[in-house]
């Protein structure tokens, strides 16, 4: 069968031009088509949940010792926590270098806009964020639209499975008909991408126009060429390292999930197909499924830059620079804060405020001025993590022996095509090699 989607992402980019086209044209009529935007990432968000429940119970259903799970997990968190530290690190020094906030001043209408963020940031605290990993219900978990109530619900469930051993495995083919099922109405869901990115946006260059941008080029450039040289020299020296993988092989392969993210400035438009594209590209279910979706919740090298070079910027523009042990000290709280906030639009900003809040008052003000771009900067932040869970998705599934390489090499080469149709290698015998890694693979023989 001809594979048609690349027609569908032709679509996508004429969908963007015309989108600023008629943002600067008709800026009214741009801001009246946000909606289409706005829907069609509701429309991802409503398969999210029971994506990720399926592919997590799959992994650790069919895996017979659990302590290989917490492997998993223990190797992803630790990693996150590491290249989040890098990414804070690196965002000080451009931040510092740059010091690009200088010159630039407080209206009123920037003071109004950085009240209303620091309250949304002021609003959850760590404690409710913790209390809100349960659920109401186990179903419920999978209408929340919470990628960590989803997770904790599919570990449950997983290991209940687990535990239940030849009786589970009929329910383990139910789950698997349903993330079947699943992939289908997503693949169904993306033949809107047009309209979505299309309404996206016109509306945000309908709001913002050009006058708003130029007084801050030099904030989103240092912004944007930070991430670039984040995934660039950091994650692909690692991948390289660690993997032997060519970064831009990998970037290549998900081009199309980047252009999806860029279009609609929403990372989790992308989270159901990096899980299915990892799990084509040789690393076994177990891994894909649990280092993907929580990497959406504590991999945020993006978000850990955008907080590092805004909160430097607000300092130096509101003339109340920051020592450097006040930075550290703000941005490893922010940080702190803003997990469990990846995927959700101008959830950085909020937490930006809501940091500035809790510890420099006077420098709350200053959240105002970025405002405006904040949009822009949210894509690369989108962006940034993306990548980075991508390439700690592969870094994870070698360092647990879960990672088919020669697979790898061939499905970035081109030789094995991912299935755009399907969104899953093995249909009911007719597709190619399961995706699971070795390990996978024989104790789905068990």
């Amino acid at each position: 069968m001809r594979d048609r989607t690349h027609y569908l992402y032709l679509a996508v980019i004429g969908a963007v031009l015309l989108g600023i086209l008629v943002g600067f044209a008709w800026p009214d009529v741009g801001i009246g088509l946000k909606p289409l935007g706005t829907g069609f990432v509701a429309l991802i968000k409503m398969v999210i949940g029971p994506i990720i429940f399926c592919t997590i119970v799959l992994g650790v259903g069919s895996v017979r010792q659990a302590a290989r799970v917490g492997k998993v997990g223990g190797l992803a968190l630790g990693y996150f926590l590491v290249m989040s530290t890098v990414a804070l690190l690196i965002g000080l020094l451009v931040g510092n270098v740059l010091d690009p906030g200088s010159g630039l001043h407080l209206d009123d209408a920037a003071r109004q806009a950085a009240e209303a963020q620091a309250a949304k940031g002021g609003e959850s605290s760590t404690v409710d964020f913790l209390l809100g990993i349960i659920p109401d219900t186990l179903l419920s978990a999978l209408t929340s639209g919470s990628v960590l109530q989803a997770l904790l619900v599919a570990l449950l469930a997983g290991f209940a499975i687990q535990a239940m051993g030849a009786k589970g495995r009929p329910i383990l083919r139910a789950v698997e008909h349903l993330q079947r099922l699943v992939f289908r109405i997503l693949v169904m869901i993306m033949w809107a991408a047009p309209v979505g990115a299309f309404g996206a946006m016109a509306a945000v260059v309908g709001e913002t126009g050009v006058e708003a941008l130029k007084s801050l080029a030099i904030i989103m450039i240092g912004f944007y060429a930070t991430c670039v040289l984040f995934v660039g020299v950091v994650l692909g020296t690692i991948l390289w390292l660690v993997a032997r993988i060519n970064l831009w092989s990998l970037l290549k392969y998900l081009g199309r999930e980047f252009l999806l993210i860029l279009s609609t400035s929403s990372s989790e438009t992308a989270l159901p197909r990096l899980i299915a594209k990892m799990e084509h590209m040789g690393v076994s279910r177990t891994v894909a499924g649990i280092t993907v979706p929580t990497g959406y919740s504590f991999n945020l090298d993006g978000t850990a830059i955008y907080l590092t070079m805004a909160t430097l910027f607000i300092a130096e523009a509101t003339g109340a620079p920051l020592q450097f042990g006040e930075q550290v000290g703000l941005l490893l709280f922010m940080m702190i804060a803003s997990k469990g906030a990846a995927g959700v639009t101008g959830a950085g900003l909020a937490t930006l405020a809501g940091g500035l809040q809790a510890h420099r008052p006077a420098l709350v003000d200053g959240v105002g001025l970025i405002v405006g771009i904040d949009r822009f900067m949210s894509e690369a932040r989108a962006l940034t993590n993306f990548a980075g869970n991508a390439v700690a998705t592969v870094l994870v599934g070698t360092w647990t022996g879960d990672f088919d390489r020669e697979r790898a090499v061939q499905v970035l080469s081109g030789q094995v095509p991912f299935d755009e149709s399907t969104l899953l290698d093995d249909q009911d015998g007719e597709g190619g090699e399961s995706p699971d890694g070795p390990a996978d693979r024989e104790l789905s023989k068990v």
